[in-house]
């Protein structure tokens, strides 16, 4: 499969000094469903934002679609790989939905019709369609999540990047979503503490743990090595379905 993102030797530090990842070595291909596990303060989010060009090191560590992340190539970057945060609220600002959803192919030069189309295309996908005029923030979180998904979608993307996407949503919230997820056709790379939407829709999983690499292989095997997990400070639930098996996800 074609290789669309390669980290190499990434290290990086806060302007504090806290060493935050130490010699990432990471290779994402076109079609990959990657999970970033990990306890608290591991670096996840940190790599995430190294993705699209938000954080970047010194020296060309990070390439997309064989091109290193630079200025020049920023808007591409972003418009190609697209980040959901954890919290929509750092994504969402405009008055209304539509404004939100627009920003991107708006600053991406679309046309008036176009921006409109794109619009009403990223909504339908979240099932969000005639919410255009209200205002993103008088709406539930779950119902805020899939705005901040749509505002990426708007976009085109070829990978969308979530940071911990289910984190504070019920469980019926929790399952909508993931449905949600494993219906668009586009490489994931999820960071999440939340091994039951791993299961449900990544193949591949990498431990991150304190700032390092710790382990990468397929979800099967490391979801099913529960002294693995244990030692990075992860818990596997119960009851677990893998993202390669047809049957409806563990609802409980």
């Amino acid at each position: 499969m074609e290789e669309i993102i390669r980290i190499e030797d990434l290290t990086y530090s806060y302007p504090d000094g806290q060493r935050a990842l130490t010699g990432i070595n990471l290779a994402v291909h076109r079609g990959d469903s990657l999970a970033i596990i990990g306890p608290n303060g591991a670096g996840k989010s940190t790599l995430l934002l190294h993705l699209n060009g938000i954080l970047r090191s010194e020296g060309l560590h990070v390439k997309v679609f064989s091109e290193p992340v630079t200025d020049k190539n920023l808007k591409e970057v972003r418009r190609r790989i697209g980040l959901v945060f954890q919290n929509p609220d750092d994504q969402l600002f405009s008055a209304t939905v539509f404004d939100d959803v627009a920003f991107g192919p708006m600053n991406l030069g679309y046309s008036e019709a176009e921006v409109r189309q794109a619009v009403a295309a990223a909504l339908a996908k979240v099932g969000m369609s005639g919410f255009e005029h209200r205002s993103s923030h008088h709406l539930s979180l779950g119902e805020r999540k899939r705005i901040a998904i749509a505002t990426i979608l708007s976009m085109s993307p070829e990978v969308m990047v979530l940071d911990e996407p289910t984190s504070n949503l019920d469980p019926k919230g929790k399952w909508q979503l993931i449905d949600l997820l494993r219906a668009l056709p586009v490489t994931r790379i999820i960071a999440s503490h939340d091994l039951e939407l791993v299961a449900a829709l990544c193949r591949r999983v990498v431990i991150l743990d304190g700032g390092r690499i710790a382990a990468d292989d397929t979800a099967e095997r490391v979801l099913n090595d529960k002294p693995r997990l244990e030692a990075h400070g992860l818990c596997r639930p119960a009851e677990i379905k893998s993202a390669s098996e047809s049957v409806t996800p563990f609802r409980g």
